[in-house]
């Protein structure tokens, strides 16, 4: 009786307690447990602790089928569907998306290209096809411009430039970091939607200059560009929505880190099959 006492109030009340109030030992408690719980509830203890490893491991973000997929690699079998239960049951769910505002400006005069990529996302190689575009993220000091660069073979984030203005300097900055982490051949497509930053002439110059053809989005149409816009709203339900920063230069250092230590080498993505972006380059040997 004394150990099925422990057992209902295992999850609220600390074990050491519990035994030392009812006069039983922890290893007994366990022991007890141990050869009275089924073969599958035993299992199921274990898949739920490291379904919580992963989860934490995760920031949060992951759903049951990914996390079924983190499970399955590290050598367990077990269906996706027990996992969702198991997910369900002990109340671990990924965070929840908010909707963002677009900070394209396409009011304007300059001429711009037209819509060559026409959302076939679907890459076979690496440094074929590039994506950028601008969001924002709000601090107590102000706004902060994100522009990044995406190769769609990978999703990985290969160029990003982060600032306090929103210039034609920013598209170019990203730009040029991705340049130095690549070396793309000619004839590589570049598209952006068609703010104002990306169809000036400096920004097509450069990209003249590095030998890219340049595609812009339609006007207010934000499913040309869905690949980075994915990125975004990834980075703010993951991250940007669940933190206050006080200082720009907080924000800063949690950006890099999310894209260059979870988003890029971590976070694995269902159009990868589950790979991160780097594991899926590792495996497909990008030079």
């Amino acid at each position: 009786m004394r150990y099925h006492a422990i057992q209902a109030h295992d999850r609220r009340v600390p074990l050491r307690l519990m035994c030392r109030a009812l006069a039983v030992s922890p290893a007994g408690y366990d022991a007890w447990r141990v050869r009275t719980e089924s073969a599958r509830g035993v299992i199921n203890r274990a898949l739920v602790a490291k379904i919580r490893v992963i989860h934490r491991e995760s920031r949060e973000t992951y759903g049951s089928p990914s996390i079924w997929d983190a499970v399955v690699k590290q050598g367990h079998r077990v269906g996706e569907h027990r996992i969702a239960r198991l997910m369900r049951a002990e109340g671990i769910r990924a965070k929840t998306v908010k909707k963002w505002r677009t900070t394209t400006q396409s009011n304007h005069r300059m001429p711009v290209a037209a819509n060559a990529l026409d959302c076939q996302f679907s890459v076979t190689r690496p440094n074929r096809v590039w994506a950028g575009d601008i969001t924002y993220i709000w601090t107590t000091e102000g706004w902060l411009y994100l522009v990044v660069v995406l190769d769609l073979y990978s999703r990985a984030v290969i160029g990003w430039a982060l600032e306090a203005r929103l210039t034609g300097d920013l598209t170019q900055q990203a730009l040029t970091m991705a340049l130095r982490h690549r070396t793309p051949q000619a004839g590589l497509l570049h598209h952006s939607d068609r703010g104002s930053q990306y169809a000036a002439t400096a920004y097509q110059q450069l990209l003249t200059t590095h030998r890219m053809t340049g595609s812009l989005s339609r006007r207010g149409n934000c499913w040309d560009n869905a690949c980075v816009e994915s990125f975004f709203g990834t980075l703010k339900r993951e991250l940007i929505y669940h933190r206050q920063y006080r200082t720009r230069d907080e924000a800063t250092q949690d950006i890099f880190e999310y894209i260059e230590v979870f988003y890029n080498r971590l976070r694995c993505h269902s159009t990868l099959g589950y790979d991160s972006p780097a594991e899926f380059e590792a495996r497909t040997a990008v030079a």
